[in-house]
């Protein structure tokens, strides 16, 4: 597959994620927040080179200077847009391998735009940041608050998704439901679409990689859902239409009579074939053929881990789709659930961490204060299917300072979370 795939000038050279450093390592943010342990946040460097000597081994870490931040996403200060200027190198990670500049929380927190930041990322050398509040009311914000975006420059169009203030993670939830669709140039909010009960929690949102396509699609956490967002043919309106569903399933021992998948990441394979997610809460990734856009059909499915495992307390009195209870997943004992995912740029490997948020991880999945772990799934890229690769497991569990919680995985080459042609 080339990686230039949807670069639109074949004069191009500069544009496609870096082969040199493709595949070869990974970062991920480490957390320590909410955990007994009072050591700061790290970023990790983990070998996935299978003929390296340390394979599947962290390599390196890069401590913070703050205690308990939850470090959360990072993102690239360029990514694949076909700008063919040289001087728009991918060379700065924000949380970067050697530190740059430290933006200190105080500062984002009352100067800039909001609190609790989420996802950076920007094509152009510059950073944009969303961010999920703001600790005073400014009316003349377009929207209240904020979490995911993805913008396709070359439609001058920015889909951002919306689901409540920051208090919402720690003190319950007051979730709103929405999309939010912007002015790439103005910076203007043009629409908003609200996606309903069934939509509700809207997270992760991925416009298709192709630059001339005018869709996407984004996962909805609470309902367990997955809508696809397109731009009208005859007004040019945008609209939003759920083409994902994973049904509930009743169960005793669980804190609710009924137990939702909790769809937490998505991401799209780099050719648009192929829609991945986790279910954090049953415990599953699942890969759909995206062929069809508006029907896209289940091909692949593996168990990690998760609250439904037969040994575990909870016991599945009816399952719509009929599936057997799963069995714990062993390499070793897998603790927590699939999370945060990332796909090699040829299709093949599908890597998976086990954290969500630190609060929420000790209270849905206790089995969280034993750290989290990576791991990696094989892709069939033809036929579809998912299968657990036994010989990589990276354990947090075992770290120099104490069990960690690793979230967010992000390739230096560029991956298919990140990267954006025009």
């Amino acid at each position: 597959m080339k990686v230039d795939l949807f670069c639109s000038s074949a004069k191009c050279s500069g544009c496609g994620p870096d082969t040199a450093v493709l595949g070869e390592i990974v970062y991920l943010p480490c957390i320590y927040r909410s955990t007994e342990i009072l050591k700061p946040d790290y970023l990790a460097t983990v070998d996935v080179d299978p003929k390296s000597p340390t394979y599947s081994q962290v390599i390196h870490r890069l401590p913070m200077p703050n205690l308990r931040d939850e470090l959360h996403h990072s993102g690239w200060n360029a990514c694949s847009s076909c700008f063919d200027d040289a001087s728009k190198t991918r060379n700065r990670l924000i949380l970067a391998p050697k530190m740059q500049k430290m933006v200190e929380p105080v500062d984002l927190f009352w100067n800039a735009v909001g609190e609790s930041s989420h996802q950076p990322c920007l094509g152009s050398g510059q950073i944009m940041i969303s961010c999920m509040g703001r600790p005073t009311t400014h009316t003349h914000l377009a929207a209240p608050f904020g979490y995911d975006f993805w913008y396709q420059p070359r439609h001058n169009v920015m889909i951002s998704t919306e689901w409540g203030a920051p208090k919402a993670l720690v003190n319950g939830f007051d979730p709103a439901h929405l999309l939010h669709v912007w002015d790439w140039t103005t910076h203007r909010k043009l629409q908003t679409l609200a996606l309903g009960e069934d939509g509700a929690i809207p997270l992760e949102v991925r416009f298709l990689h192709d630059p001339s396509a005018t869709e996407g699609y984004v996962g909805c956490a609470l309902k367990s859902t997955v809508f696809r967002f397109y731009k009208t043919p005859v007004k040019g309106d945008w609209a939003a239409e759920k083409v994902i569903s994973v049904p509930s399933k009743k169960v005793e021992g669980w804190m609710l009579p009924e137990m939702p998948g909790l769809i937490t990441d998505i991401l799209i394979s780099l050719d648009d074939r192929f829609l991945y997610f986790s279910n954090w809460l049953h415990g599953d990734i699942r890969q759909y053929d995206i062929t069809d856009r508006r029907n896209p059909r289940l091909v692949g499915q593996v168990f990690l881990g998760g609250s439904l495992v037969t040994d575990g307390p909870v016991k599945i009195l009816e399952d719509p789709e009929n599936q057997p209870q799963p069995h714990p997943r062993i390499i070793q004992r897998i603790p927590g659930s699939p999370q945060m995912l990332q796909l090699s740029l040829d299709g093949r490997r599908l890597y998976v961490t086990t954290s969500l948020f630190s609060g929420w991880d000790k209270t849905v999945l206790p089995r969280h204060d034993q750290g989290s772990v990576m791991m990696q799934i094989d892709v069939d890229t033809v036929n579809g299917g998912l299968s657990l690769n036994e010989n990589f497991l990276v354990d947090f569990g075992k770290e120099p300072d104490g069990p960690a919680l690793a979230h967010e995985l992000r390739y230096p080459g560029g991956d298919c979370t990140s990267d954006i042609w025009l």
